[in-house]
């Protein structure tokens, strides 16, 4: 059985979030270079976790399927759920319109939702726009961003959103014209009201595999961060095989940590997302059918003390074919403070990660990755 705590408060003083995101990024970068010294065990594939049994009535199962997870939380960081609600047919249906946007939407019409018209990070964004590699090396990527609205989530909400920078006047996001895009709003809202929930239920989930009440977190996602993206990567102009012979050229998406929870990826069945491995590795996550990759963000690994694995990927398009994918960041309130739960702290490993507000610790993390770095 839980044993019983309190949610963290939340009127607990922070550290600056932009120092934290900056000290965020100095951590990246020491793991990527310092992989081999690492006391972490390597890993050489990513679990996959049938959910089927956590949505049962009897608590016994879903403990099971939550102890799968702390295993993969504590290991890889990343895992496969499978069984997981969200129907097949609306998970196609997503991706064809992430093709639909990229192709079908005119250039003009692109332009005029860039996200530079965004303090949000909402909208288009064109590839080598941002980069996730301090700009070294150009990302081939090009992607369509936009977060929660009250009407796409299938409870409502709480009428109490608040956005990234403290903000209370509601979402500004940044919508194609449905004259150009006929269905694109109501195909984004079926898929991301799925995704929101299924999110809802991983909360839980994440919850009994801390040995927390499962309703722990209930209170801080009632009007949840959930910045999602439709990205393309186009054709690799050179196609080869994952090698450590080969250098990677064509970097679609830079090596990088999630920032929030905990990251929902729904691929298309090319590969690409590359996870670092602590033994200074590359590992491909193959797409599994019907699948979505769950990853952990900074936000579990700070909760956790480190216990929890935010582990490092990238994306790399090495074939010859387009690919497809739609990532869920999925954040508690915005408006709420990230600190190490009671239960991941002992008398002798206090908290290794100061407190912060979560809305702004992820746009400062974002500002990071464009070159104005002043959004």
């Amino acid at each position: 059985m839980a044993t019983t705590a309190n949610p963290p408060a939340s009127n607990t003083s922070t550290v600056g979030s932009r120092a934290a995101a900056l000290e965020a990024q100095t951590y990246l970068d020491s793991r990527l270079h310092a992989a081999t010294t690492t006391p972490s065990p390597a890993f050489q594939s990513i679990p996959i976790i049938d959910l089927t049994s956590s949505f049962s009535a009897s608590v016994e199962d879903r403990n099971a399927v939550a102890k799968q997870i702390y295993e993969a939380c504590t290991t890889v960081g990343f895992f496969y759920i499978i069984g997981h609600g969200i129907p097949k047919a609306v998970c196609d249906a997503t991706l064809e319109l992430a093709a639909r946007f990229f192709h079908e939407l005119p250039q003009v019409s692109k332009e005029a939702i860039h996200m530079k018209h965004s303090k949000h990070f909402r909208g288009y964004e064109p590839a080598a726009f941002s980069s996730l590699n301090n700009f070294t090396s150009k990302e081939t990527k090009e992607a369509f961003n936009w977060g929660y609205e009250a009407g796409l989530d299938p409870t409502g909400g709480d009428g109490k959103y608040v956005e990234l920078d403290g903000t209370t006047d509601g979402s500004k996001n940044q919508w194609p014209q449905e004259s150009e895009l006929p269905g694109f709003y109501e195909g984004i809202a079926q898929y991301y009201g799925h995704a929101l929930q299924l999110s809802r239920h991983l909360c839980q989930l994440f919850a009994l595999s801390l040995h927390l009440p499962e309703e722990y977190f209930d209170p801080l996602i009632t009007h949840p961060g959930g910045i999602a993206r439709l990205i393309r990567y186009p054709p690799s102009t050179n196609p080869k095989p994952l090698s450590e012979l080969n250098e990677d050229e064509e970097i679609g998406l830079g090596a990088h940590t999630d920032y929030e929870c905990f990251t929902l990826l729904l691929q298309d069945s090319n590969p690409g997302l590359e996870i670092f491995s602590p033994d200074g590795r590359w590992i491909s996550a193959k797409p599994v059918d019907g699948g979505i990759v769950v990853n952990i963000a900074d936000f579990l690994m700070r909760w956790t003390n480190e216990k929890y694995k935010s582990t490092v990927h990238r994306v790399v398009n090495r074939t010859a074919k387009e690919r497809y994918s739609i990532p869920l960041f999925f954040s508690i309130n915005y408006d709420e403070k990230v600190e190490t739960l009671p239960s991941c702290r002992t008398e002798d490993s206090d908290s290794k990660f100061p407190p912060i507000t979560a809305g702004r610790y992820v746009l400062d993390r974002l500002s990071l990755t464009v070159e104005t770095g002043n959004y």
